[in-house]
């Protein structure tokens, strides 16, 4: 679904027209093919340049294709199950702002209700704004899930098949959020360097806002990460040693009345035994076999083997 929005500077919000006005914001949600040939149509824009657009796993990356500026970005969104980011594509041509997403975007539908100070006008910090949402939403998601992970941490004294699955879904979705972190620090690099977009002093100051804000949000995924990482291992030292327990206590159960059996098997057979002729030979006999039982049981109980 394409649709267009202006906003001058005087203006409180973001209004939708029909026309392609210059100086108007293009955004494109559930991006079809179709909507990109129109697209492509009226702002003269490669259709080649924006077919990645369409790619639900794109790398975060900048690129220059004629006179048009295309960002490649990635941002946090439960489409499916495993996948944990989508594609964003930003589009800075002479005449237009434009945003593609193959799926809806909550950071965008956000932006366009908002009101702040922006406009469409203002290629440049429309562009560092997006990429400022789309860190502090990460963040946000990196900060939730490791909130998660520490009251897990305190509230599962046993270690649980759910515990580790959990673990391991939360490992995987902070890995995309790192793997869209990284590629989207190396683009507002690329962008400090002024060889793609002339910024203003006031851009500058967003930018630099920006990088650190996307630094912190490395970290704390980082921290996360291995905070992970640490709790699953001692979950496996812990479900480990309950295994090594078990193993134990079954071989001593199993020494225990290994004993009997073998003293019961012997005066099984047919040849002469002691007190075979023995009128209380079972009483004697049982009594032996307790005592040893007893006597076993006390010992491994003493090397804390039961």
């Amino acid at each position: 679904m394409l649709e267009i929005y202006f906003k001058s500077i005087r203006d409180d919000e973001f209004k939708e027209i029909e026309d392609f006005k210059v100086g108007s914001w293009i955004h494109i949600t559930d991006a079809t093919m179709e909507d990109l040939t129109i697209l492509s149509e009226k702002a003269e824009i490669e259709i080649d340049d924006i077919l990645d657009s369409m790619d639900k796993y794109e790398i975060p990356r900048i690129e220059h294709s004629n006179s048009n500026i295309l960002v490649y970005s990635r941002h946090s969104a439960e489409l499916e199950e495993g996948l944990h980011t989508t594609t964003l594509t930003i589009v800075l041509t002479n005449n237009f702002v434009v945003t593609i997403s193959p799926q809806k975007s909550k950071i965008i539908d956000n932006i366009l209700i908002s009101k702040s100070n922006l406009a469409t006008t203002q290629k440049s910090k429309l562009l560092l704004y997006i990429l400022l949402k789309i860190t502090q939403d990460f963040t946000s998601k990196i900060k939730g899930v490791r909130n998660a992970v520490i009251e897990q941490e305190y509230k599962n004294q046993k270690v649980t098949n759910e515990a580790i699955v959990v673990l391991t879904k939360n490992e995987e979705k902070l890995n995309q959020f790192l793997s869209s972190l990284v590629p989207l620090k190396n683009v507002l690099e690329g962008i400090s360097t002024g060889r793609f977009l002339n910024l203003y002093e006031k851009d500058h100051d967003l930018l630099q806002d920006l990088m650190i804000a996307i630094k912190q949000s490395e970290d704390i995924c980082s921290v996360s990460i291995k905070s992970i990482r640490s709790l699953r291992d001692s979950y496996q030292i812990i479900f480990t040693n309950g295994v090594n327990k078990t193993i134990k206590l079954l071989t001593a159960i199993t020494i225990i009345f290994t004993i009997p059996t073998i003293i019961a098997s012997i005066y099984g057979m047919n040849i002469p035994l002691p007190l075979e002729h023995h009128p209380h030979a079972f009483l004697i006999i049982m009594n032996i076999i307790i005592i040893i039982s007893i006597v076993s049981v006390f010992i491994f109980a003493k090397k804390k083997w039961l």
